[in-house]
């Protein structure tokens, strides 16, 4: 650990270039502040005329860009150290002024929603500068059938509360209330268990080890299973419940249509995943084989089966790492990245009270900011790796698109820093001479294909089940929970996988369960990074190009489907599942001719 006093300026971000000092920072709140109440102002006029529509959409994308800038600046300097009392008053206070706005122009998109809809084409076909909203209104129209009279939205957003209960209560007793027993470390110390720990002991190559720390997490949450199975099934009946109301077809629809997601996507991951599950099932038997154990537990699919490489990389190393990875690219690409790591886009060193963990953040008019807790190690080099693609997409989005669509759906978010993980691991497996580096990579590869594909699929799945069975009256019970995802691992690890009894209650640790089906979207941005990085690796610059101009500089400017459509990805169909699962199959066969030419 370092003081940040004494870090090099190089290894730290340049926050001036959003306001030059904190004082800057709070006139500009002022300012706001008093801007807040004239809001109101625009009631009367936001869909009586062309121009006041205009004039509405442009003062309400103004303020909210001023306010990011706020919002982004007290967030970085408070990360910076989460104890600097200073920092964390002007983040709260950046929070509430956000709120604030939030509330102040609610009555924006209901108001365009109750206009005729032969009118509002009227208003965009005779005002030129309504030109730029086209798209925006599109899609706020397209959720008009789903808005209820102004009454009902009012009384519906007084339930919301209520609504949210059961996914609040669950993260107080996850995070806070459940209470972890002792267990033993790799150097036989007595220690408290807790959620970190955990995944740090099941990488552990003592087996013991692992399997007491398995047992332990997994009986704790036997304990309380009751309590759980009570959170998760209210979130479920609650969330189906607002679905109708809103006369969605079902809970899925309703999340995946805020996006303008079709289902079917939904619907191609399952059956494309689960028709290519016999290579998941090899996986686990070369795993098996591999750690030489009769049977194979969950405590054991994520120790790392070539623990003796280690593979020490330094900052210096790691930008010269990954501006040549990127090289396929092309060379402004290189140059932008060049520009982030020269010009201090980066908070690179871990220092006492910093945020832990990585981000890319920014605003409007800004460049992308990360954050690291840098350790010289491979996790730190993908991990910085990861971050840049998001800070590209950033970038090249907000270099490229006005204000009103300077940003991306969810759906593409995790595209562009998966593919620059490919891009990474193709670089090194191709730099490398060593054998065992090579199987280290390919272990920790498909490991994390397991993870982000099948298993997410394998959650993807339950989650769906569990929402039909409550929407024709079945009673969500621990049992039946358990029991529907102890069959759910069966089918999904295959035989070489023995799944214990306490396994099954694993559902109960998962708290995307309670971020109403968002998981699917983890496989999703995975295959569609594995095709977007094997077309620019075998094509070339056409792809490249594709890739950036009608990816990377798309921002919100069309539907999410559409831009990958666009950008030569069509997630409607199975193509990029049976793609990404082709590519898992070569890395497998990879892996096991040079395991047997050891």
């Amino acid at each position: 650990m370092q003081n940040n006093t004494l870090l090099q300026d190089d290894l730290t971000w340049d926050l001036t270039t959003v306001f030059k000092n904190d004082q800057l920072w709070e006139l500009e709140f002022q300012s706001i502040e008093k801007i807040l109440p004239t809001i109101a102002d625009y009631k009367n006029q936001v869909t009586e005329t062309a121009q006041g529509l205009f004039d509405t959409l442009e003062f309400d994308h103004e303020l909210g860009r001023r306010i990011n800038l706020i919002y982004l600046y007290s967030c970085l300097k408070s990360d910076e150290d989460t104890t600097n009392e200073t920092y964390l008053s002007m983040h709260l206070r950046a929070q509430s002024l956000f709120i604030q706005l939030v509330s102040a122009t609610s009555f924006i998109i209901p108001a365009i929603l109750a206009m005729d809809e032969k009118l509002l084409e009227q208003y965009k076909e005779s005002h030129e500068g309504l030109t730029l909203y086209r798209h925006y209104l599109e899609e706020i129209y397209i959720q008009k059938s789903h808005k209820l009279s102004s009454e009902q939205e009012e009384l519906f957003s007084q339930l919301e509360e209520i609504a949210s209960a059961p996914s609040q209560i669950y993260h107080v007793l996850t995070n806070a209330e459940i209470d972890f027993p002792m267990v033993t470390n790799e150097v036989g110390e007595k220690i408290q268990l807790s959620h970190g720990i955990y995944h740090v002991l099941l990488e552990s190559q003592n087996r013991v080890v692992r399997k007491e720390a398995f047992l332990a997490m997994y009986e704790t949450y036997q304990k309380q299973i009751q309590t759980f199975a009570s959170t998760l099934s209210n979130h479920v009946k609650a969330t189906n419940k607002k679905a109708r109301i809103r006369h969605y077809s079902s809970a899925r629809h309703a999340a995946m249509s805020q996006y303008s997601i079709p289902e079917k996507v939904y619907d191609q991951l399952l059956s494309t995943t689960k028709e290519h599950l016999p290579l998941f099932h090899r996986y686990m038997d070369l795993r098996k084989r591999l750690l030489g154990v009769e049977s194979l537990h969950l405590y054991d699919v994520s120790v790392p089966l070539k623990d003796d490489v280690a593979l020490e990389i330094s900052y210096g190393e790691a930008k010269k790492i990954i501006i040549e990875s990127v090289a396929p690219f092309g060379e402004d690409y290189q140059k932008v990245i060049q520009q982030g790591f020269d010009n201090r886009w980066i908070d690179v060193v871990e220092n006492k009270g910093k945020k832990t963990g990585a981000y890319s953040f920014g605003a409007f008019g800004t460049n992308p900011f990360i954050l690291m807790n840098w350790q010289n190690n491979m996790d730190s080099l993908v991990t910085l790796t990861h971050e840049f693609g998001h800070s590209m997409h950033s970038y090249y989005t907000r270099q490229t698109q006005s204000l009103p669509y300077a940003n991306y759906s969810p759906f593409l978010g995790e595209i562009a820093a998966t593919c620059h993980e490919e891009l990474l691991f193709e670089y090194l497996l191709n730099k490398t001479e060593d054998t065992d580096e090579k199987i280290h990579l390919l272990h920790t590869w498909l490991q994390n294909f397991c993870n982000v594909v099948f298993v997410q699929a394998m959650y993807a799945e339950f989650e769906q089940t569990i929402y039909e069975w409550d929407s024709t009256g079945e009673a969500l019970t621990a049992q039946k929970l358990t029991d529907l995802y102890s069959k759910l691992m069966k089918n999904y690890y295959g035989k070489a996988l023995t799944v214990d009894e306490v396994a099954g209650v694993n559902w109960a640790r998962i708290t995307h369960f309670y971020y109403n089906f968002y998981v699917y979207q983890y496989a999703t941005g995975k295959s569609a990074a594995l095709m977007f990085s094997k077309q620019i690796l075998e094509q070339g610059k056409p792809a490249t190009e594709l890739y950036i101009n009608a990816f990377l500089k798309a921002g919100n400017s069309d539907f999410p489907i559409d831009i990958l459509k666009n950008a030569g990805v069509d997630m409607e169909s199975s193509e990029p599942f049976i793609e990404a699962c082709k590519v898992f199959e070569e890395k497998l066969t990879l892996l096991e001719d040079l395991l047997c030419n050891k």
